[in-house]
Parts: structure tokens; sequence; C-alpha cells
């Protein structure tokens, strides 16, 4: 009875915009050129499952960071532990919270220590352009941490009248246990040099014991030689110190406490002829992760690890009357000083080569590939791959695709010890078979694509143990096959007070079944608790040209039965006052290791700009 009340509400929610409202049938999609394949290419013609997320799709979204938008994308499992982005594992299509790879304008954000770190670099979201979100197998790219898939986010360009210097209040905000949130932005546009600085902190007194934390985040981009080849040059600092009861070890550790930092530095530029384009990128990652078992007595047990990446990338593209080339290749050392972990470096080179051959009146595409990757202290590693397309027609085409992903060990998967985990230093490398068949449809304004997916892993990495209270240690649990099904569906439709196709409706849904080939695994903590179901549905509304209202709900079971429906709301006026209001009907659910995730909650603010 309960299930049947929550979704009677959101159907009216919904039904309630999509019928007061008329429909539009001639607004064209806006085409946005994906850059996640390295080879640029217009969405529509990428015959790979990829998801695009828009600056105007983020500002209305009910999502106020990055964790909590990108666990609005069905097939994507953020399992947070906490509020605020504080921290939370990022899974694609199941797999394991080390098998993703995200990235920042195309530098990778991997952490050598620990898949944990995945989402430390918080980039506010009023600074992002566009999310590109590519699942299945995307190692013969972009290297082996893309096992299930890979996450770019682009950040805006600098933009604006030469000449002029700008600043803007992008939030002033106040919500449930004392969140209190500010960013600021300013610009400087020179004629040939512009640069933003931005700000943002974000405190809160926890919804619970020990749950209290305090965040900040410093970003820059500066815009050399804007008019021809221009140069970005991008630095960020966060910095996040947090309560963590109950976020690791068991939920009895109440006490646990958290610092981590994150930065970046990079330089990156494309340079362009009428065959060849060039982007060559150059930067340095660094990661610090402090953990205290009791906050108030460091000296019961304490980590500190330092990890630092510097990296060097040529990647491009040439274009012929065979097709499109796609070429790169990366260099990279990783070192970590840890008191735990010891003292390790590593040095990855990884090349890639791809073509996409064009055949049948360009109605077949072909895109076979193949990536070769060399670890210091792992060998040599090789990810083919082929993808292929074929274009019934302008809107509705079919795809697959094959390859073969890897993932070597974390150095916490290697090394780590404390009182209830034990890490292994004989752990094989995992590695995959993922394939994939899909269908797309889109036109003037609607988007659909459903797709089959299937995943043969060998070796995986997970925490196991035969009894209850045993240690965690780290093993290859064996063999691991996934597969499932997966559907989004996106239609636009007319705003009579805005008279252009404003509003949304979208219902995505994903179904994971994990097969484990291993018997004799009692405990797992992190691979065989997928979301079996993932259901998210959302509809954005413009009551009139001031006032917008996006409504989300979100469905979940996991592979150990428990399951959770929250709905969200946000509504903004003249996109400068916005009210939120999460989990609605005040679910009581975790998302991760028991840590329960708070009731209803609200956040109200507003943002100005100053020229």
């Amino acid at each position: 009875m309960l299930m049947k009340y929550k979704i009677s509400i959101l159907l009216l929610f919904i039904f309630q915009g999509l019928f007061s409202q008329d429909p539009l049938s001639d607004q064209i999609l806006d085409e946005v050129v994906v850059s996640t394949t390295k080879i640029n290419l217009p969405f529509s013609k990428n015959f790979r499952t990829i998801k695009i997320i828009s600056s105007d799709e983020i500002l209305k979204s009910s999502a106020n960071n990055l964790s909590d938008l990108l666990q609005q994308v069905t097939g994507i499992d953020v399992r947070r532990r906490g509020v605020g982005g504080v921290q939370g594992d990022l899974y694609i299509r199941g797999g394991g919270f080390d098998q993703t790879l995200l990235l920042i304008d195309g530098m990778k954000m991997d952490d050598a220590q620990t898949g944990h770190h995945t989402l430390n670099m918080i980039i506010p979201l009023y600074l992002i352009e566009r999310i590109e979100i590519i699942k299945g197998p995307a190692a013969r790219i972009f290297g082996q941490n893309a096992f299930n898939g890979a996450i770019n986010i682009v950040t805006k360009d600098v933009i604006g009248e030469v000449g002029k210097a700008t600043i803007k209040l992008n939030e002033l905000s106040y919500g449930s246990f004392e969140q209190k949130n500010i960013s600021i932005t300013s610009k400087v546009l020179g004629d040939k040099v512009k640069s933003l600085i931005s700000f943002s902190g974000n405190r809160s007194d926890g919804y619970r014991h020990n749950t209290d934390y305090k965040k900040n985040n410093f970003f820059t981009k500066t815009t050399f030689n804007s008019k021809k080849s221009p140069v970005d040059l991008i630095a960020s600092f966060t910095e996040n110190k947090f309560g963590a009861n109950g976020f690791y070890a068991s939920p009895s550790a109440t006490e646990q406490y958290e610092e981590t930092q994150a930065s970046l530095l990079g330089v990156s530029t494309t340079i362009n002829s009428k065959k060849l384009s060039i982007t060559p990128k150059l930067y340095w990652r660094r990661g610090q992760d402090e953990y205290i078992y009791i906050r108030d007595n460091p000296a019961v047990y304490r980590n500190l690890h330092k990890t630092n990446k510097v990296s060097a990338e040529l990647s491009g593209s040439y274009f012929s009357k065979s097709g499109v080339s796609g070429f790169g290749l990366d260099i990279s050392t990783v070192n970590i000083s840890s008191n735990n972990l010891g003292e390790h470096d590593r040095t990855t080179i990884n090349f890639f080569i791809d073509h996409t051959f064009k055949l049948l009146d360009q109605k077949l595409v072909v895109s076979p590939g193949l990536a070769i990757s060399y670890f210091s202290d792992m060998s040599f590693h090789s990810f083919p791959g082929i993808d292929l397309g074929f274009d019934f027609s302008s809107n509705f085409k079919i795809y697959s695709n094959i390859g073969k992903t890897y993932r070597i060990p974390t150095y916490t998967d290697l090394y780590y010890s404390d009182r209830t985990t034990l890490g292994n230093e004989n752990l094989n490398p995992e590695s995959a078979i993922s394939s994939e068949f899909g269908i797309k449809y889109i036109n003037s304004n609607l988007k659909f694509s459903a797709s089959l997916f299937n995943r043969d892993a060998k070796n995986i990495i997970d925490y196991a143990k035969e009894n209850e209270n045993d240690l965690w240690k780290a093993v290859n649990i064996g063999s691991l096959k996934t597969k499932g099904i997966e559907f989004d569906f996106l239609y636009n439709f007319m705003s009579k007070h805005t008279l252009s196709n404003t509003n949304s409706f979208t219902i995505g849904y994903t179904n994971i079944k994990d097969d484990n080939y291993v018997s004799n695994i009692n405990f797992s903590r992190y691979s065989l608790n997928s979301l079996k179901h993932h259901l998210t549905t959302s509809v954005n509304l413009n009551y009139s040209k001031n006032i917008n209202h996006s409504i989300l709900y979100k469905y979940a079971q996991r592979t150990d039965k428990s399951n959770y429906s929250v709905l969200d709301s946000k509504i903004m006026f003249k996109k400068k006052i916005f009210i939120y209001v999460n989990n609605i009907l005040d679910e009581q659910y975790s998302e991760t290791n028991l840590v329960p995730m708070p009731g209803r909650t609200f956040l109200i603010g507003f943002s100005i700009g100053i020229d």
C-alpha cells in the first residue's frame, strides 16, 4: 500500500504537467559534439550508449552537487555516505567502484590509492558545461580504469564581453542540519587572456552524530590566445573534512573522521588543420587522505596517504577518404607515500588506435580499435574491441560493441591492513569481455535508447570473508557474469508560457543480474550488491517565464533485496531564487555499509550577478 501511495503521488505530479501543456513538434534538439570517445563526433553519430547532461539540465535538476546529480542517471549507482557529496563510491552497471573512470576536461582523475577517492575533486555544478557518460567497456580508449565506463566533466569556457570584469554570487543558501553554502565566481576578460576564478564553501553540523562536514573548493581557468588555438590552464583544489560515523569498518565505528585533499593542475590545447586534429595535455593530480579511527584520540589508529600523478597525453583524429582514425599516447608516473601502504611508484604507458569505416553509402559504421598498456609493476596488457552501427534513417539506428577491459589492483587492494581489513599482495588483475547491443531513436522532441549488455569478468577483486566475525580480505573472487537491460526515454513538450520546448519528461530503467560462479563466498563487501532494479523518472515544468519546477522520483532495489523510493523537488524563481526539498516522502534507507541516509531535508538560497 505504501509503495502504491508513493507512485500515485509521483504520477499526479507528472500527469498534471504533461496534460496541462501543449506539445510542440518542430523544435530541433541541440546537437552536441561528444569528446568522451577521443574522436570528436556529434551525439547522433556515436554508436555507443552515451548520456549527455547539459548545463541547462544541471541548472534545472533537483541536485545540488555532482554525486546527487549522477545518481539521477539510470545505470549509475553512487553509493553515498551521508549528504553534501562528502563521500560516495561510483559504479556503472554494477561491478566495483574502482572500475569507473572520472575525467575533468579529458584529464584522468583515477587515484592509485583507492577508488573511494574518485569523486574527491569537487567541481561545483555551476562550472560544468556538460557531462559525458559512456557506458560499457572504454579501456581501449582510456586505459585500465575504464572497466565499466567513463564519465567526462567538461568545464565551461571563459566567455564574455572583452574588457569587462564581473563577479557573481552563484549561491548563498541555508538548509537542514545547519547547511550553509556559498559560492562566488569572478571573470576578467582581456583581448588575449581570459580568466575565471571560483570559490565555494559548504558547511553542515550533520544529520546525526559525527556527520558534520566542511568543504572548500578553489577553481581557476585561464584561456590564452583565445582567437587562435586557445591554450587552457586549469587549477583546482578541494579540501573536505568530515565526521565518518559508520562510513568504513562496521556501523559500530561511530567516531571515525577523515580529511581529504585533491589538487589538479593541467594545461591543454587543440591544434586543427584540414585533415588533422591534435590535442596535447599535461597535468598533475595530487591526493591526500588522512583517516582517524577515533576522532578525539588519533593515537589509537591513524592513516595518512599521499599520492602524486604526473601525466602527459597526446590524442588526435585524422580524417581521410577511408574514414576517421583516432590515436593517442599517454605516459604517467604515480607514487604513493603512506604510513600504512608503504612507499611505491608505478609508470604507465598507454597507446591506442581506432579507425571508423563508413560503408554501404555511409549507413554501416565499423570501428575496430586496440589499446596496449604497460605497467612497470604489472607488465603489458592489450584491450582490443570493435563498434558496429547501422543507420536505418537519420532518426533510427542500431549498434553493437564488444571489447576487452582490464583493471590492476589499487595500492589499498595490495597492501592495506587494519583491525577489520587485510590487503593481499598476491592479487591478480581483473579482466573482462564486455558486449552490448542497442537501438537509438532521435527526433525533434524525443530521444529513446535501449540496450542489452553482458560482462564476463574474471579475477574480480573484492573484500570477502567466510564468517561474519572474520577480517575482510582482498581476494580474487573468481568469475562474475553480469547481464542486464537498460532504456532511457526523453520527451520535450511545449510550455504555453514560454512557447518553446522547455518542459520535459524522462524515464529510465536498468535491470542487472549478477551470477557468481564461486559458491564459497559467504560475505562480499562490494561486487555482489548491485542495483538489481533502478528506476528514475523526472518531469521539468515551466509554470511561467519565471518559475521552473523539477520533480524526480527514484526507486532502487539491490541484490540483497533492500529497496527504497526517493522523491525530490526543486523550484526556481527567475533562475535566481531556489528551493530544494529532498526525500519528500521521508524514506528510511541506506546506500552502503548500513549508513542511514537523512530523512526529509530542505535547502533555500539565491544567486546574483554584479558587473
